[in-house]
């Protein structure tokens, strides 16, 4: 009998402070990145998935960072003195239906 399945783990990369583009307040939003492991035996094998998630810490809104602007979010996180940004949603999320998770 084999036991399979898959794990998600959770590493936070930076906070950042930016202007949600949900509830438009200048909020520290995490920038984390989510890894799904295919496991046999309960041993983490190999990555089935890999995505970056933006959260903000005011309203709880999740977006899915596009892998283009993650060096540029990164490289804002670890430059002293970095001003507030601007964080667009994808242009699907609405008021009335939160960000695809």
């Amino acid at each position: 009998m084999l036991i399979w399945g898959w794990r998600r783990t959770v590493q936070q990369l930076a906070m950042l402070t930016l202007v949600c583009g949900y509830c438009h307040n200048p909020a520290a939003h995490a920038l984390r990145k989510l890894v799904t492991k295919f496991t046999l035996f309960f041993i983490p094998l190999f990555p089935l998935k890999t995505k970056h998630i933006l959260q903000c810490t005011w309203c709880g809104v999740e977006s899915e960072v596009p892998q283009q602007r993650l060096p540029e979010l990164l490289s804002q996180a670890h430059s002293p003195g970095a001003g507030q940004g601007a964080w667009q949603p994808p242009a699907s999320a609405t008021p009335d239906q939160p960000y695809p998770r």
